[in-house]
């Protein structure tokens, strides 16, 4: 731990995917990490808040922004109190930039921006809305920006995670978050591939596959492998595609060696049904510390130090970032 402490269908999708790869291939200033997962309650507000004070330890100036607008958390367990600027602001010209929502924490070079904590419109961002958000991201001064997503396979979530630079799941080691995992990859995987302008003429093959049920045949993985028969070109656009998408995995709240081999176990049925390679990075002990640092409006890493999940959020930190 020494290392940790040294330092919607009715969207043109045509128009999304544009500005979207226009966001992606825009000269960056700064890492875009989303925090997704399949349904809510699996702990994506746990871990941006603290991969994101990870960060800030090692030396890293980071902004962790809560883009679960429906239920902005983020704050609480960063341990700040309710911004009195939010995402509402920025969206309605209040402010002018992402940077005038920044607020700071008890820890240096970390800032979160929040949610919006009076607006229920904003759960719904409207395409305009949601591109501004994107284009600006990179801009921020910062070495890392983390989003945490709101649950669910959303439009607004699943571009806000294909537009990240890293995408990183969040699920619990039981059947409801499993399944719920699998459907946000599917979902994710199969937006991103509608989104590729080149591969408009396989459209309809595309669909065929999305369509399928797991364990049935002419999975998205087989689907490769025909067009590459049929269409060799074609089938090389697809690959560079699929290619491209390399989600991380984080299994929360684990207590035994079981639980964590589920994360090996979901890393080869992707590969094998979606031809999808997923990295499974790491995994964070079950800790009663988690809800007693919640209760205290305090930072987990900084109220329970000697925590297992120290140790944890280091290795995982440590995977994202590349560091042996």
């Amino acid at each position: 731990m020494s290392s940790l402490f040294a330092k919607e269908k009715n969207e043109d999708i045509s128009a999304i995917s544009q500005n979207i790869y226009e966001n992606i291939n825009t000269q960056k200033n700064c890492q875009v990490w989303a925090i997704g997962g399949g349904k809510g309650g699996v702990g994506k507000s746990l871990v941006t808040a603290n991969i994101s004070l990870c960060l800030a330890l090692m030396g890293y100036r980071v902004v962790a922004i809560d883009l679960d607008l429906g239920g902005a958390n983020l704050h609480t367990c960063l341990g700040v109190p309710i911004p009195e600027k939010t995402l509402s602001d920025y969206l309605s010209k209040k402010v002018l930039s992402l940077e005038e929502l920044k607020t700071t924490t008890m820890v240096n070079n970390l800032s979160v921006i929040s949610g919006a904590q009076d607006d229920v419109g904003i759960a719904n961002l409207k395409q305009l809305h949601k591109t501004k958000i994107l284009n600006k991201l990179h801009e921020l001064q910062a070495d890392f920006v983390l989003l945490d997503l709101g649950a669910g396979t959303s439009f607004n979530t699943l571009d806000f995670f294909i537009s990240s630079d890293k995408g990183i799941l969040t699920a619990l080691p039981e059947p409801t978050s499993i399944e719920n995992t699998y459907r946000f990859i599917k979902s994710f995987f199969y937006r991103k591939l509608k989104m590729a302008e080149d591969l408009l003429e396989i459209g309809p093959l595309i669909d065929q596959a999305m369509n399928t049920k797991m364990g049935e045949e002419n999975t998205p993985a087989e689907l490769l492998n025909k067009i590459m028969e049929i269409n060799p070109i074609a089938g090389q656009k697809l690959k560079r595609e699929i290619d491209s998408l390399c989600p991380n995995l984080i299994l929360n709240q684990v207590r035994t060696q079981a639980d964590v081999d589920i994360g090996f176990s979901m890393k080869i049925i992707c590969k094998k049904y979606f031809g999808l390679n997923i990295d499974y990075v790491g995994y964070l002990d079950y800790d009663s510390a988690v809800w007693q640092s919640v209760k205290k409006r305090r930072p987990l890493l900084m109220e329970f130090p000697n925590s297992p999940l120290v140790g944890n959020f280091d290795r995982i930190v440590h995977r994202l970032l590349d560091i042996s």
